[in-house]
């Protein structure tokens, strides 16, 4: 260590130090004036060392994040001072010099130990602040470990890292493309890659047998908490010669490995292998593509059960049912306020039965149900005293989904989920197409790289509806980590899948041209997925939010309040690259 600024961090002085004079460098934290004794905190990326002063002098226009020099002798701190909560803590810093290095106004924007508190606007306006606290600093070195483990998962497993390009060519992948102007290529534009997709089935045509990067992408599209609205980060990888099952077993072992190693402690992580579960039984038993398997609670479809039932709301609709076990002992303002988180999610009510007083059904829809069904009723959800099924029907569309979030809400009211648990499940056998909303035309569900189920057959002979597509997700507690797919590498099956989500083959050749061309020179059968280094993060360090894992992220409304991104640039550089910019 250079020793001009400091001998030692101000997380290094221990016991073994005591009597040897030392020199720190970091940022001044807090002051405590005791009658002529003056003690300060001072901070930097490794810890925090107590210094001692004598001489109030010394302090003079030093304020708060003021980064001073300090040297003096190492003293034992008294038995009763010690702070168990510092690994310097049974040490200080007697100081006989200080020399402040840079100044710091008087007026903070906010308290770097307080950020917590503090509107995120305002966080990132002042990112360098923010980022010097204990809780970011922490974020960050948790991100550099878990980056350089989940390489050395992926080396160790055989995978070449290969970085592909940021400037590339725009393609339909399923988000808005960022553009950037060619100033040599007049009125022509580069995109920044949402994925390295064809870059990495590239690769697979290239020879590379296992390909890996840490890959930044680039969408614009709206924030969410766990979704930035401009760029983020993914363990990319693809494999040649390779199953669905093959992708599997790697997600599942380098996420069982990352999870076990940088999840807090006391906390459980399902053990690999994860389960699979088809994406209509997802839908059908959790309501969602993304269940968060440590609710308990699964749906029942219960249409058929109401098809002889003369009760209008359910009528030619279908019908599912929610089982909570113990919930009828629950206070009456929890059945007033579950109707209302149904009315507040589009339903029009919220049906349900209690069983109580040994074998006795009440609830609002009891009387429409005669003896023998509510005998099937107890009989098909084993139900026990103080159970409650809750009932939801809705058009087919809305249905299951709407099941799925009733499932989470009586789960977070019943405190079902237990927050030391990360639960792992992959889902397969998505559709291969849907009908899109806006267009009512068939479109693709997923990536429209992947290979359908059953090959040409299958999209020669079947409604295109019925058909699935060899793709999966990875989730962990509820939330979407990755999706991947076996790639379709044959033209000819490219193009009839294609062809039915409405792309001709000229079309598909002037988008995807270099991957349509290059599947006519021998592609291998390749497979890959790439789960979300950032949701990763935010999920392991129980941040609320992707923008707290990340050092430098834009806002909710993808501004850089930090640099001014995106501001204006001079006409000049307009020029240069061919652009005028329109009037309001």
């Amino acid at each position: 260590m250079n020793e001009q600024y400091r001998t030692h961090t101000c997380g290094d002085l221990r016991g073994e130090h005591i009597g040897q004079r030392v020199t720190l460098s970091g940022w001044a934290d807090t002051f405590r004036n005791h009658g002529g004794v003056i003690f300060v905190d001072l901070r930097d990326h490794y810890g925090v060392t107590q210094l001692v002063l004598h001489d109030e002098s010394l302090l003079r226009g030093v304020t708060r994040e003021t980064v001073v020099r300090v040297t003096g002798a190492v003293n034992a701190r008294s038995e009763e001072t010690y702070n168990a909560k510092l690994a310097t803590g049974q040490v200080e810093l007697q100081v006989d010099t200080l020399q402040a290095l840079g100044a710091a106004p008087q007026n903070l924007p906010f308290e770097v130990g307080a950020s917590n508190n503090v509107r995120e606007d305002v966080r990132l306006r002042y990112r360098y602040l923010d980022l010097r606290g204990a809780r970011m600093q922490k974020n960050l070195q948790v991100r550099a470990q878990l980056l350089a483990a989940l390489r050395e998962n992926m080396e160790s497993l055989g995978f070449l890292e290969v970085q592909t390009p940021i400037l590339t060519a725009s393609s339909p992948e399923g988000a808005r493309d960022f553009l950037v102007p060619s100033r040599k290529h007049k009125g022509r534009f580069y995109a920044l890659p949402q994925a390295p997709q064809q870059f990495k089935q590239l690769l697979m045509l290239s020879g590379v047998d296992k390909y890996f990067q840490i890959a930044p992408c680039f969408r614009d599209e709206d924030a969410r908490n766990d979704r930035s609205p401009g760029e983020f980060y993914q363990l990319d990888y693809e494999m040649a010669f390779a199953t669905q099952e093959d992708v599997l077993q790697v997600g599942e072992t380098v996420l069982s490995n990352i999870f076990n190693r940088f999840a807090p402690a006391g906390s459980t992580v399902s053990p690999a292998p994860f389960r699979r579960i088809p994406y209509k039984e997802a839908m059908l038993r959790y309501g969602s593509d993304k269940p968060d398997l440590r609710n308990p609670l699964l749906i029942e479809d219960l249409t058929a059960f109401f098809g002889d039932v003369e009760f209008k709301p359910f009528k030619g609709r279908p019908v599912r049912g929610i089982k909570a076990p113990g919930c009828a002992r629950q206070s009456k303002s929890f059945f007033e306020q579950m109707p209302k988180f149904a009315e507040s999610i589009g339903m029009k009510g919220l049906g349900y039965i209690s069983m109580r007083d040994g074998g006795k059904l009440k609830g609002p829809i009891v009387k429409f149900l005669p003896e023998e069904k509510q005998a099937a009723l107890l009989r098909l959800f084993l139900m026990q005293d103080d159970d409650t099924v809750f009932f939801i029907s809705d058009r087919p569309a809305l249905c299951n989904k709407l099941a799925g979030q009733i499932r989470g809400e009586l789960g977070q009211r019943l405190g079902l989920i237990d927050k030391n648990r990360f639960e792992f499940c992959f889902i397969t056998d998505f559709p291969m197409y849907e009908i899109d909303e806006q267009t009512k035309q068939v479109g693709f569900t997923h990536n429209p790289f992947s290979m359908p189920q059953g090959g040409m057959d299958a999209l020669r002979d079947k409604d295109p509806l019925e058909i699935l597509a060899w793709q999966f997700d990875i989730v962990v507690n509820g939330i979407e980590l990755s999706s991947g797919a076996v790639r379709n590498h044959i033209p000819e099956v490219m193009v009839k899948a294609f062809e039915i989500a409405g792309y001709t083959e000229a079309e598909l050749k002037k988008r995807f041209g270099a991957l349509y061309t290059a599947f006519g020179h021998g592609a291998p059968p390749h497979a890959g997925m790439a789960p979300g280094v950032d949701r990763m993060l935010m999920i392991l360090l129980g941040e609320d939010s992707i923008r707290d894992v990340t050092a430098f992220p834009m806002n909710g409304n993808a501004q850089d309040l930090l640099l001014g991104a995106p501001g204006e640039v001079s006409e000049q550089q307009l020029r240069e690259v061919h652009i005028k910019v329109r009037g309001a």
